[in-house]
C-alpha cells in the first residue's frame, strides 16, 4: 500500500511553486507554512541572490507525511541560476527521501541542455534542446511584473521542471480582489489562479498576491483535499511538522466483500465521481472504461497472451521498444539488476513464463517489507532489499528489461480484506506489466505467483519515475465505488 501518492503530492508541490513564487529583489530569505487539512506538514523557503550580472533562486521545500502510522521526511532543494533579463544558465535539484537521494543538474548553453541525473552515486546523463520559451524562476518573474495584475487578464507561459527534464505550459488568470485569512490576519490580495497542463490532467492551483507579486497564499487540490502554502515568519515555518497519516483517507470502501478471486474472470466497477474536476481513467488491455450519466464503467478483466511467445522481443511496437530501455528508475543496466534477472529467469527462453519468474523471484528478494523506504530506483532496491509494493514494482519492471522483456510501472487502486483498521476496501497500490506478444500482461510480485487480476484498477502507467504519476491528484481520491458485477469463470454460477 503505497506512498508513490505522497512522493506525486512533494512533487507536485514543487511544481506549484515554481509558477506562484515571485518577490522584491532581495537577499533575504521567505518562508511558506505548508498545510493539509489544517495540520502543518511542512514548510518551504525561497531565497534569491544577485550577484554580478547572475539571479541565483533557491527553493527549499521540506515536507512531513504519514503512511500507515510511520512519519515519513521528504526535502528537495532546487536553485535556477539566470541572468538579470531572465535568460536561463543552469539548474539543480536534489531530492532526499528517507534518506535516498538523487540530483539533476542542468547546464544550458547554446539552444541546448545537459542534464546529470544522479541516484545510487551512478550518473546518467542526456543532451536535449532547450525548450523553446521555457522560464526558470526569474523569467517566470520577470513576465509576472510586465503582465502585472489587472483583472479580467489571462496567458500563457512554460514552466521548465528539472525532475521531469521538460517544460509544462501554465495558463494565469488574474481574478480581482479578496480578503484572505493569513493565521488570523485578514488581508486584501489579488486572486491568481495558475493551470498547469500536466498530461492527461490539469492542475489548478489559486494564489492570492500582494501587489509587489508575492504568492502569500496558495491552495493546491491534492487527491480530494486541499493543501495550502502560507506566507509565515521564520519561527512558524521551522517548528515541528504535524503527522497527517492519509492513507486511509485515500483508500476506497468496496461496496462488497470479495472472495477468491484468483477465480474471477472479470469484474465491472460503477464509478462516482467525487471532486469538482474532470478525472480520467485509462482504458489499457486489461481495463475497458465507459462514461455513462456522469459516472465511469470500468470492466477490469483477466488478459491472456499469446502462448510460446520467445524471448527476448523482437518485434516493432513502438510502447514496446521503448519500455525495454534503462531509465532513472528502472535501472536495467546496473549490473547487479542484470545478475539477478538472469539468474531468475536461467535457461527459459518463453517471454511469460521468464516474467513469471522474476515476479516470483523479486517476491522472495525483497526481505524487508515495509513502508519505511521513500521512493527507491531499482538499482537502490537490489541493494538494500526492502520496501513495499513500488520497490517490488522498479526492481521487476527492471530486471525483465534487462533479459529483454519490454516491462512498466502500472498504479492506481486494488482490493484488499482489510487496510489499517477498515474492512474489504481498495487501497493505493504499484505493479508491473509486461508486454508479451502483442499485449500487455499484469504482475505483481507483491502477490506472486500470478498476482495480477481483476481486483487491480489502474489509474496510471509509466517508467516508475513519480513525475509519471501526476494524475493521481486529480483522480486518487476523488471518486468512489457504487456497485461491482462479478463475472465468475466459465461453469461457475456469476455473482
Amino acid at each position: 500500500m503505497k506512498k508513490y501518492c505522497l512522493v506525486t503530492l512533494f512533487l507536485i508541490v514543487s511544481v506549484c511553486l515554481s509558477a506562484v513564487v515571485a518577490d522584491e529583489t532581495s537577499t533575504e530569505t521567505e518562508y511558506l507554512a505548508i498545510l493539509l487539512e489544517g495540520k502543518k506538514i511542512g514548510h518551504a523557503a525561497h531565497t534569491r541572490t544577485i550577484e554580478g550580472a547572475k539571479v541565483t533562486t533557491s527553493e527549499h521545500l521540506s515536507m512531513t507525511l504519514g503512511r500507515g502510522g510511520q512519519a515519513v521526511k521528504i526535502e528537495s532543494t532546487e536553485t535556477h541560476i539566470e541572468t538579470l533579463d531572465g535568460k536561463p544558465l543552469g539548474f539543480e535539484m536534489r531530492l532526499d527521501m528517507s534518506g535516498m537521494e538523487q540530483k539533476h543538474i542542468g547546464k544550458i548553453a547554446d539552444g541546448k541542455v545537459t542534464i546529470t541525473t544522479e541516484i545510487m552515486g551512478q550518473p546518467q546523463q542526456v543532451e536535449m534542446d532547450w525548450p523553446a520559451g521555457a522560464l526558470l524562476n526569474q523569467g517566470m518573474r520577470l513576465m509576472q511584473q510586465q503582465r502585472g495584475l489587472e483583472e479580467g487578464q489571462s496567458y500563457e507561459v512554460d514552466i521548465f521542471r528539472p525532475d521531469m527534464q521538460t517544460s509544462l505550459t501554465a495558463r494565469v488568470d488574474v481574478g480581482g480582489l479578496t480578503e484572505v485569512d493569513l493565521f488570523g490576519r485578514i488581508t486584501e490580495l489579488t486572486e491568481v489562479k495558475v493551470t498547469m497542463m500536466v498530461d492527461p490532467q490539469a492542475i489548478t492551483v489559486t494564489s492570492y498576491l500582494d501587489e509587489q507579486l508575492k504568492a502569500l497564499k496558495s491552495l493546491v487540490p491534492m487527491m480530494g483535499m486541499t493543501l495550502e502554502m502560507i506566507h509565515c515568519d521564520k519561527e512558524f515555518a521551522l517548528r515541528d511538522d504535524d503527522v497527517v497519516d492519509f492513507l486511509d483517507r485515500l483508500s476506497i470502501k468496496s461496496p462488497k466483500e470479495l472472495s477468491n478471486i484468483g477465480q474471477i474472470k472479470s469484474i465491472q466497477y460503477e464509478l462516482k465521481p467525487t471532486c469538482e474536476n474532470d478525472i480520467t481513467i485509462p482504458t489499457t488491455c486489461h481495463q475497458t472504461v465507459k462514461a455513462e450519466d456522469g459516472r465511469f464503467l470500468v470492466t477490469v478483466a483477466r488478459n491472456t497472451p499469446p502462448a510460446d511467445t520467445p524471448l527476448p522481443y523482437t518485434g516493432d511496437n513502438p510502447e514496446a521498444l521503448a519500455a525495454m530501455k534503462p531509465t532513472a528508475y528502472l535501472q536495467s543496466d546496473d549490473e547487479k539488476v542484470i545478475e539477478l534477472a538472469q539468474a531468475a529467469v536461467g535457461s527459459t527462453t518463453e517471454t511469460l513464463k521468464a516474467a513469471r519468474q522474476i515476479e516470483s523471484f523479486v517476491d522472495g528478494y525483497i526481505t524487508t517489507k515495509d513502508l519505511s523506504v521513500g521512493y527507491a530506483s531499482a538499482a537502490e532496491v537490489v541493494r538494500s532489499r526492502q520496501g513495499d509494493c513500488s520497490e517490488h514494482a522498479v526492481l521487476a519492471a527492471a530486471m525483465c528489461r534487462a533479459v529483454g522483456i519490454p516491462a512498466r510501472v502500472a498504479c492506481g487502486v486494488v482490493y484488499v480484506d482489510s487496510f489499517i483498521g477498515q474492512r474489504t476496501v481498495f487501497g493505493g497500490h504499484m505493479w508491473t506489466e509486461v508486454f508479451v506478444g502483442d499485449r500487455w500482461v499484469g504482475l505483481d510480485a507483491t502477490r506472486s505467483p500470478n498476482g495480477f487480476g481483476p481486483g487491480h484498477l489502474t489509474l496510471a502507467v509509466g517508467d516508475g519515475n513519480p513525475s509519471d504519476f501526476f494524475s493521481l491528484v486529480n483522480t486518487l481520491g476523488c471518486f468512489k465505488i457504487e456497485a461491482i458485477t462479478v463475472q465468475a469463470k466459465p461453469n461457475e454460477t456469476d455473482d
